[in-house]
């Protein structure tokens, strides 16, 4: 068995992290098995859609502001290691906590073609350090 041939077929079609990409203009053109996990919306609901479809409204002009600067860049510090945390919106219209690193995917002239995100929803860890801090404000 060829185990590298076989990493990113295993790696995209697993169910643990959301890995969703995006064109240049922000349309969805891949969804995955951790996706349709996370987010609640199938691989057909989300295809073809904005990604506005998983940002709460209040985030939207931010975004968009921070991905049409990274597609005109060609760059962004998320995909060295750091990642972005940001709230993300379920089908059901649950806000959730997500963190998530970007790897860009240029064409031959090094122009971004497409966006891809490696999200994990940490909502369970993000609400534990809320509580924490809220009981540590409150101790004397």
């Amino acid at each position: 068995m060829d185990i590298q041939a076989a990493l990113g077929p295993a790696l995209l079609a697993s169910a643990s992290d959301a890995i969703v990409a995006s064109d240049r203009e922000g349309a969805i053109v891949f969804w995955n098995p951790g996706a349709e996990r996370i987010f609640g919306f199938s691989a057909a609901e989300a295809l073809g859609q904005s990604l506005d479809l998983i940002i709460p409204e209040p985030q939207r002009g931010r975004h968009w502001e921070g991905y049409d600067r990274v597609i005109a860049s060609g760059a962004s510090r998320y995909g060295a290691g750091d990642l972005l945390a940001a709230p993300g919106l379920r089908k059901d219209g649950a806000r959730i906590s997500l963190e998530f690193s970007i790897v860009l995917v240029k064409d031959g002239a090094g122009q971004v073609a497409a966006m891809v995100s490696v999200m994990r929803d940490v909502t369970a860890k993000f609400e534990e350090m809320r509580a924490l801090r809220k009981r540590l404000a409150g101790a004397p």
